[in-house]
């Protein structure tokens, strides 16, 4: 499984004039290969910046013209058997937190590796911000060129 970052849609979707636009475009097909994914902390981010410019009718579908279109599978933390109390004060307080007293970062970011670190598989993060996540985490940090040059295995 290949997760990809926030960023990788925002520009997908907001910056058609970008000058990254055709290797950007180009990742997002050859991940399809390699069992794309987002966490559900970034399809929240990209509806909230994509929110300025579409309808409340087209953020709702985001299934379709989203994760449909570009067969993501979404990444939810695990909730079983925590209270509402444990799975916010572990999962969108404390895990982040230590994150973040180790390796100083954005919030969303933190949250974003916590549960990628907590799934089964993931193999790569693709990511525009690759500054952000290099020396966070174990897993392999790509850019979008780096990935459609070597993709992970």
């Amino acid at each position: 499984m290949v997760v990809i970052d926030t960023d990788v849609f925002v520009l997908a979707f907001a910056f058609h004039r970008d000058n990254r636009q055709a290797i950007n475009s180009q990742s997002l097909e050859v991940v399809r290969t390699y069992e794309p994914a987002i966490t559900i902390y970034s399809v929240m981010e990209l509806l909230g910046q994509l929110s300025f410019n579409l309808s409340a009718e087209r953020l709702a579908q985001w299934r379709g013209w989203l994760q449909d279109n570009f067969g993501l599978a979404v990444i939810y933390p695990a909730t079983a058997n925590r209270t509402a109390d444990e799975f916010f004060d572990s999962d969108l307080i404390e895990g982040p937190l230590q994150r973040m007293f180790r390796h100083p970062s954005p919030y969303l970011d933190s949250l974003i590796l916590e549960l990628v670190e907590a799934t089964e598989n993931v193999r790569a993060i693709v990511t525009w911000n690759a500054r952000h996540y290099q020396g966070r985490t174990s897993l392999r940090v790509m850019t979008p060129g780096e990935y459609v040059d070597s993709p992970p295995v």
